[in-house]
C-alpha cells in the first residue's frame, strides 16, 4: 500500500476568534510537485481588501487558478507569504481557514443527496428556513419549488441545467457566509438567460466581502475594484476596467476581441 504523507497538516494551528478578512500575497512563488521545474507563480504580489473585488485575467495556464489553489491552502507556496490579516496561513488550523472561505466554481459539486442537503452542506446545522432564504436569495427558490418533492427532490433524480445547478452552489455559499469568496469563472459555460440569473445572486453574495474572481468573460469583472492581468504567473497590468482600457495593454486588446466577437455573434 502507499503511504504517502499528506503535503498541508491538519489539526495545527491557531483558530482566531475573528477576522476582518484582508488577504496579503507577498512575493509567492510556486511550482507543482508533479512539475518542480515549471513555475506557475513568479514573485506574485498582490492585497484583497474586505469589501473589494479583485478580479484575476489572462490566458489559460497563466497562474490565474493556482492562486485560488494557494488560497484555501491545497499547496503551499515554494517561497514567499499569503497572510489573512497579518497571519501566515501556515499557521491557521486548516479546518478553521477553509471554514471562512467559499468557493463556486464554474463546474459545481453536487453530492449524492437532496436539493436541502446539497444547500445545507455550506452549514450542517442550518435550520430549513434558513435554506429556503438561501436558495431564495440564490434566485433557486423558483425552479426547486418546481420538482417533484421540491426541496427534499434527490439531485440524482432530476436533470438540473448548468445554471440550476451553479444557483445551488450560491445558496450553499450565501448559508455558509464566508468571509472570503473566490468566483473561479462561475458564469462562464451559460447562455444568457441563466447568466443574468447567476450573475443578481452572485452580486449579492458578493456584498460586504473579500471577493477574488478568475474571469474569462471580461464583461463580468468591469465593475471590478481591481482587474490583475496574469502572464507567466507575473501581473503585468493592474487597475480598474477604465484604467486598462485607457492603457492600450493586454487587457486593452482581450476586452476589445471578445466585445467584437460578441457583436459578430449576436449579428
Amino acid at each position: 500500500t502507499l503511504r504517502r504523507q499528506p503535503l498541508i497538516e491538519r489539526g495545527t494551528g491557531s483558530r482566531p476568534d475573528s477576522i476582518h478578512g484582508t488577504l496579503e500575497l507577498q512575493n509567492l512563488v510556486f511550482s507543482y510537485p508533479t512539475r518542480p521545474d515549471v513555475t506557475v507563480i513568479r514573485g506574485l504580489n498582490l492585497t484583497l481588501q474586505p469589501g473589494t473585488i479583485t478580479a484575476l485575467v489572462g490566458g489559460s495556464g497563466n497562474g490565474k487558478s493556482t492562486i485560488a489553489v494557494l488560497l484555501q491552502r491545497f499547496y503551499d507556496p515554494d517561497s514567499g507569504q499569503i497572510k489573512l490579516d497579518g497571519r501566515d496561513l501556515r499557521n491557521l488550523d486548516l479546518e478553521w481557514l477553509r471554514s471562512k472561505l467559499a468557493t463556486v466554481s464554474q463546474e459545481p459539486m453536487l453530492f449524492h443527496g437532496s436539493v436541502a442537503d446539497n444547500i445545507r452542506y455550506g452549514k450542517p446545522n442550518a435550520t430549513d428556513e434558513e435554506v429556503i432564504r438561501a436558495a431564495r436569495e440564490a434566485n433557486a427558490e423558483e425552479f426547486i419549488n418546481k420538482l417533484p418533492q421540491g426541496y427534499d427532490t434527490m439531485v440524482s433524480q432530476v436533470g438540473l441545467s448548468a445554471g440550476q445547478r451553479q444557483r445551488l452552489s450560491i445558496a450553499r455559499a450565501i448559508l455558509k457566509d464566508p468571509k472570503i469568496l473566490i468566483l473561479d469563472e462561475a458564469t462562464s459555460q451559460l447562455d444568457a438567460r441563466s447568466e443574468g440569473a447567476v450573475q443578481e445572486a452572485l452580486d449579492r453574495l458578493m456584498k460586504g466581502r473579500t471577493v477574488l474572481v478568475i474571469a474569462h468573460r471580461l464583461s463580468t469583472i468591469k465593475d471590478a475594484t481591481c482587474i490583475c492581468v496574469l502572464e507567466d504567473g507575473e501581473i503585468v497590468e493592474k487597475g480598474t476596467h477604465q484604467e486598462l482600457m485607457k492603457l492600450q495593454g493586454m487587457y486593452s486588446v482581450m476586452a476589445k476581441h471578445q466585445m467584437a466577437g460578441a457583436k459578430s455573434m449576436g449579428a
